[in-house]
């Protein structure tokens, strides 16, 4: 007898113990549901918002060779492209710094430095158009722009460069190759063309093209959380598509006069330098934020040094909105995501032959 009840009272004791592990592995289920629930809301809002970069950024009636991009990357890296053979266009948009060389404003040929930011050259070719004042069209007219430049790579005209580049047993040879049947190889449109192409190949993906895809663990709850606040606080309205921003322009200082929240000394007034249209007045280009975190210091003016703190700004200026230092700390976190991987053979120089 005495057996029997110890039997019912153990059976009775592990009864009680299993129940409350069921409960424990149903909310536990019910907690993975929700969470998946989230995800997947998260993920199609995101897609209604983003696209994932493409493996090269082509262009209807543009033909991209392997030719074309070997001769771009060559002319990208040398410094017979600035007058006195300081500069190259890497000098300034170095690749090994994420496009970028990580100044306020670039040191010319001379030795001057520029007023603007150089922007990075990555994922630039899917841009709607190209420097802050959206002057050029796209990455081909902008690659013949600087080396004009008197500040910046300082060549007096094309026929200058060209007959350089003639005087270059190399690229005459380079130049019959990628432009086969021309008669006139060496040209500085051809020039132009082949920058381009080799621009068009810069495209560096990352884990959150990953979560756009469809895989929503490529991105950590922080992440997450950071990306969701960016949607919500409005970021989207500039920042969107492949390269989140890079194809529209927009008043810097919606809100608030942006000066005053950057310290900024400048006197650019953007777009009205070109237009002389007082409406103009400070609107620029907005930024794409692919590799963001990498690209300092920021804005146009590189005014800003700390990605935090050029967030805070934009929330402020351009949606009068104050985020919270813990919401400031998820939005960066959540734009660390968007560093992708320089193309390692586009960050090999190539130009050790040429003389």
């Amino acid at each position: 007898m005495k057996n029997i009840i110890v039997t019912i009272l153990t059976g009775f004791i592990l009864a009680s113990c299993q129940e409350p592990a069921s409960q424990k592995d149903q909310a536990a289920s019910q907690n993975t549901t929700s969470s998946n629930s989230n995800d997947d809301s998260l993920l199609l809002k995101a897609q209604n918002f983003f696209k994932v970069l493409p493996v090269v950024a082509e262009k209807n009636g543009l033909i991209i060779t392997p030719e074309k991009i070997s001769l771009g990357k060559r002319l990208f890296y040398d410094t017979h492209l600035s007058k006195t053979g300081k500069n190259s266009c890497n000098s300034c948009h170095n690749l090994s710094t994420y496009g970028v060389d990580n100044k306020a404003t670039s040191t010319g040929d001379a030795g001057k430095n520029g007023e603007r930011n150089s922007p990075t050259v990555l994922n630039a070719a899917l841009h709607g158009m190209q420097f802050w004042d959206g002057r050029a069209k796209d990455v081909e007219e902008q690659a013949g722009m600087p080396i004009l430049n008197p500040v910046e790579m300082a060549i007096p005209h094309k026929d200058f460069l060209v007959s350089r580049l003639k005087g270059i047993a190399e690229y005459k040879e380079l130049f019959a190759i990628a432009f086969p049947g021309d008669k006139n190889p060496v040209s500085y449109d051809h020039l132009q063309q082949a920058i381009g192409a080799f621009e068009r190949t810069l495209m560096t993906p990352s884990r959150f093209d990953q979560f756009l895809q469809g895989d929503v663990a490529s991105l950590s709850a922080d992440e997450k959380s950071g990306l969701m606040i960016f949607m919500e606080t409005g970021c989207t309205n500039c920042h969107n598509g492949a390269v989140i921003g890079g194809n529209m322009l927009q008043k810097f200082g919606v809100a608030e006069n942006y000066r005053t929240f950057t310290g900024s000394k400048t006197n650019d007034e953007g777009l009205k330098n070109i237009t002389r249209q007082e409406s103009d007045k400070d609107i620029f280009k907005v930024a794409s934020l692919r590799n963001i975190a990498k690209t300092f210091p920021y804005f146009h003016d590189g005014s800003v040094a700390e990605l935090n703190e050029a967030v805070k700004v934009m929330a402020k200026v351009q949606l009068n909105k104050t985020l919270s230092d813990d919401q400031l700390k998820l939005v960066v976190t959540f734009l660390n995501s968007l560093t992708g991987e320089v193309p390692s053979d586009a960050m090999k120089n190539p130009i050790a032959s040429v003389n």
